[in-house]
């Protein structure tokens, strides 16, 4: 959600930057309703006014005994003329919520202006990708291999983009996860957090994913439940309607949730494996903070993700999204790429976003210190990491030529062994 009066005061501004987006703002439907609005607010505060001086005035003439049955006909007809025009800037109102509920984000300065993922911009790339000595399989091949991943019997319980964990592949999710959340509350400073998993609308709206994403969302048929697409949503609205103390920011929470998504929008992208499912695991990482620091704690949240990463061993990039890659309510993103030598390349294991105020003012969340004036905070987020993906890095990463995979130093103590192997008992 945008500010309505920085919309009017920059709104060819305002329109050329969200141009660079893809988005274009209908100027002229802007400004027909602004008018229209601000005509009627004006007649109705003339009208007010005139009602409350000729109603002092028949009052006097009444206490003086004079007939004011007239006066006081045409101030009921001037009582329903205003409910009127009430009722229309009420609807106006709501027109502008619409209008503006539905215009992106506004991209901030530093984002590189593109028009498509083509044109992000690499920032930094940490770790070589392993040269090995034998053909790299794909986690597809070396899952079920391995007796760890299952997508034939998921499609039988469920359907397509649904996976089964046995054994150590299971306990390999789960340990991800802990070594996330304890890295994230025990050296970077967050609050864990465990939040529902089913939320409401207004959840949905408050981070940006209605109405726009309302196809890549699972409802529950007859109930004002969605199923989580992200930890975002529901730890966000947390403080939905509140007003923080200032002095307590910055707020930093973490918190693992199952996500799902119906990929409305994926177009057969990523069919394969385990990249692009429905329901996925994550650790999200969300910050409140005061807009001043927005930036610098953008960067902060980014190096956190990408700890996870340098800790696991596992090759990556960060990029800067360009203007035509962001997500609708993000003014800045960062994407971490993961290296997969499966696949030959680089894949999205995490995304960092600096929303500035965009949630904050669809979900009413405002901080102020002592008597200082209540401002919208800026909302943050990121993924750190997404679970499955990060199980694919380090299968793939990691695979040896007997088609073992070596677990890396940092998960042993939460995976309890050494190497991934062929189980002699497969169900033991």
């Amino acid at each position: 959600m945008h500010d309505l009066s920085n919309f009017r005061a920059n709104l060819d501004s305002i329109a050329e930057r969200l141009a660079t987006r893809g988005f274009t703002l209908d100027v002229a439907q802007f400004r027909d309703l602004d008018n229209e609005r601000r005509a009627a607010v004006t007649e109705a505060e003339q009208l007010k006014a005139r009602r409350n001086s000729e109603s002092a005035e028949v009052n006097r003439l009444r206490k003086e005994g004079v007939d004011t049955a007239a006066q006081q006909v045409e101030l009921r007809a001037m009582g329903d003329q205003i409910a009127a025009l009430d009722e229309k800037v009420k609807a106006l109102d709501e027109s502008f919520r619409t209008l503006l509920a539905g215009i992106p984000n506004i991209p901030h300065e530093s984002v590189p202006v593109g028009r498509s993922a083509d044109d992000n911009v690499e920032v930094r790339r940490w770790g070589q990708p392993r040269q090995f000595d034998f053909e790299p399989k794909a986690h597809w091949d070396l899952g079920p291999e391995l007796h760890i991943l299952d997508l034939e019997r998921a499609a039988k319980v469920t359907g397509a983009r649904f996976a089964v964990y046995w054994g150590v592949g299971a306990k390999l999710e789960r340990a991800l996860i802990n070594f996330m959340l304890d890295l994230h509350t025990r050296e970077h400073g967050y609050t864990e957090v465990l939040p529902p998993f089913l939320i409401n609308s207004a959840s949905m709206f408050g981070t940006g994913q209605l109405p726009k994403f309302k196809a890549d969302s699972f409802k529950i048929e007859g109930q004002d439940f969605w199923l989580a697409p992200t930890a975002e949503v529901p730890v966000t609205n947390l403080f939905r309607d509140e007003t923080l103390d200032a002095d307590e920011l910055p707020i930093s929470l973490c918190a693992y949730t199952p996500c799902f998504r119906s990929e409305a929008g994926s177009y057969g992208r990523d069919v394969r494996g385990i990249i692009r499912q429905h329901q996925f695991q994550k650790v999200e990482l969300v910050k409140f903070v005061r807009a001043e620091s927005s930036y610098e704690q953008l960067e902060k949240l980014t190096a956190d993700a990408e700890d996870v990463l340098k800790r696991l061993g596992l090759p990556f990039r960060t990029v800067a999204l360009s203007t035509g890659d962001l997500g609708a309510s993000s003014a800045k993103t960062y994407d971490l790429e993961v290296w997969l030598p499966g696949q030959n390349g680089y894949k999205e294991i995490s995304s960092c976003s600096n929303f500035e105020a965009y949630q904050a003012r669809r979900a009413s969340i405002r901080a102020k210190s002592g008597k200082g004036k209540a401002e919208f905070v800026h909302t943050l987020n990121g993924s750190g990491l997404a679970i499955g993906r990060t199980w694919v890095a380090i299968i793939e990463n990691y695979q040896q030529a007997d088609g073992s995979v070596i677990v890396p130093d940092a998960l042993r103590p939460y995976l309890g062994v050494e190497r991934i192997q062929v189980a002699t008992e497969r169900f033991h």
